[in-house]
């Protein structure tokens, strides 16, 4: 049975290899991008609009045009995000923090809010999330910030609202474009910040496979979420 699916963020990466995934089961997606998308739809149904989520004004108007009716939704899969530059609390204007709340958190407050003040029914959300959001590492201050407070913010929406399932969802190391920015970082960014040394060092390995080999997996493990509770944080690795 195909179910309807909203995802963000599906003009690359995961969310592009989700969106394609669920498509090819024939599954109906609703998608939210920055750039445009060029995803073949049939067997499913594809419908996506094209906003910038750091315009928080604007995304409620978006969510309607994309939904355009849709009442119910199997799955909402909240995977846009942004990294920032890896560099110490004491060197990280809070104009970046600032941004990367608004991208990773705020968006997605956005997002919830206006499914949920406006009568859409929401079986499942998960948030995409990392394992910043819990360990403290060195040099990812604005993006640890907003992945914590993000996991946090799940979790008082699944107290609030029991009729949906909340969880966040770290999915380990994935070959995306932030893997990019991360593994063409100088040696000595290694030595300083030691998680960007083990994703430098992970690279080409199966421990970080790509967004397409990852998916299958990824909603595999997404179905088994609703086993745990309402609220939790869930790392695919362990």
């Amino acid at each position: 049975m195909s179910a309807n699916i909203m995802i963000t963020g599906i003009s690359r990466g995961i969310g592009r290899a989700l969106a394609e995934h669920c498509l090819g089961r024939g599954d109906a997606v609703f998608g939210i991008s920055r750039s445009s998308v060029n995803l073949t739809s049939p067997p499913g149904t594809l419908r996506t609009v094209q906003h910038d989520l750091s315009d928080l004004d604007g995304i409620k108007t978006q969510l309607f045009a994309l939904l355009d009716g849709q009442r119910e939704l199997d799955l909402l899969v909240l995977n846009a995000g942004i990294l920032g530059p890896i560099r110490d609390m004491v060197d990280t204007p809070l104009s970046d923090i600032r941004q990367q709340m608004e991208v990773n958190t705020w968006a997605n407050k956005t997002i919830l809010d206006g499914l949920f003040n406006n009568g859409v029914r929401v079986r499942q959300v998960v948030g995409l999330s990392s394992g910043a959001a819990v360990s403290g590492s060195r040099g990812w201050g604005g993006y640890a910030l907003s992945k914590a407070t993000f996991l946090m913010m799940l979790k008082l929406y699944a107290a609030e609202i029991p009729d949906t399932h909340f969880c966040s969802l770290a999915p380990g190391l994935v070959d995306t474009s932030m893997q990019d920015y991360l593994c063409g970082l100088e040696a000595s960014y290694g030595a300083k910040f030691p998680t960007v040394a083990r994703i430098q060092s992970a690279r080409g390995t199966d421990g970080m496979p790509s967004p397409e080999q990852l998916a299958p997996r990824l909603l595999d493990k997404i179905g088994e979420l609703l086993k745990e509770p309402s609220g939790s944080f869930i790392d695919i690795r362990h």
